[in-house]
């Protein structure tokens, strides 16, 4: 692994992992009153759009952590349906 696999590695879970604590304190509080819905929508529509790039460019990293980002941002969609 070259300095610039890992360095994408990092920085993919750093950003997918930022929305962890939101899930958190939505799944905790059982209330995401305070959580924008068009954020998650359009984050979501923007992993999707970073997943296909990975895929048609073969990219290891960006498939795996915008696979992930996407995932998460479609629980707290459904998590906003669970708990309003």
């Amino acid at each position: 692994m070259d300095g610039i696999f890992i360095m994408g590695l990092v920085a993919g879970a750093l950003t997918t992992g930022s929305t962890i604590p939101q899930i958190i304190k939505i799944i905790q509080n059982k209330s995401s009153g305070d959580i924008s819905t068009l954020f998650f929508m359009i984050m979501a529509t923007g992993m999707l759009l970073w997943l296909g790039y990975g895929i048609l460019r073969s990219d290891l990293v960006i498939m795996i952590w915008n696979a992930l980002s996407l995932s998460l941002c479609i629980l707290i969609l459904a998590l906003k349906r669970i708990y309003p």
